[in-house]
């Protein structure tokens, strides 16, 4: 499984390109490309029939670290 930035580079399609192929919008498909969200089933079978492949052969994973936060934050007035 390879990500899907690979595919787009071997096929030489763009975001833009991807965008308007699978029919969701740029912004997403940029988040997508860039590991900082996980498509839902529906949005990888999109992203996978416009470059032709598999949605198996595609590596979905989140690639930004994700960070857990302890307390209920400055928002609320109370420290923790």
């Amino acid at each position: 499984m390879k990500p899907i930035a690979h595919y787009m580079e071997q096929t030489g399609v763009g975001t833009a390109q991807l965008a308007a192929a699978s029919g969701l919008d740029a912004r997403l498909v940029k988040a997508i490309v860039s590991g900082n969200y996980t498509p839902s089933p529906s949005e990888r079978l999109r992203l996978a029939e416009a470059l032709g492949v598999s949605v198996d052969e595609i590596g979905w994973g989140h690639a930004v670290p994700v960070e857990h936060l302890r307390g209920n934050g400055p928002q609320t007035g109370r420290q923790t």
